[in-house]
């Protein structure tokens, strides 16, 4: 199983930014494919919503609640996936999961939407 591990969230005022990273890692001797990568987020009393991805090429899709503050970008050969945040608001906070479509191929095939454990971004007004 891929591990994605996130990091970078935090307490920031508004109209500040933060840079939030997901590193994706598998056990050792196995095989596997990253394909899309995106980022979801979840505010209290609320559901899990997504936020934006960037396939395997690099084509970037955001949310329309996002799209032109946040940013996100990936580096396929280190299996990583960022998320730049400019012009937070406070209604930006939330705890931010990174997710990715994995194709496994050794030692076993498989094809799985795996999720990080989540970081809280904390906006204060």
């Amino acid at each position: 199983q891929v591990q994605l591990v996130e990091s970078g969230g935090g307490l920031v005022q508004a109209g500040g930014s933060l840079r939030l990273s997901c590193a994706a890692s598998g056990s050792s001797g196995s095989i596997f494919r990253i394909n899309d990568m995106g980022w979801h987020r979840q505010a209290p009393g609320k559901q899990r919503e997504w936020v934006a991805g960037v396939t395997r090429g690099g084509t970037t899709n955001y949310s329309d609640s996002v799209k032109g503050r946040f940013t996100i970008s990936r580096d396929n050969a280190k299996n990583t996936v960022s998320l730049q945040m400019n012009s937070l608001k406070p209604e930006d906070t939330a705890v931010y999961y990174c997710n990715a479509d994995v194709t496994y191929l050794y030692p076993r095939r498989d094809n799985r939407n795996d999720w990080g454990q989540g970081t809280q971004v904390t906006v204060s007004s």
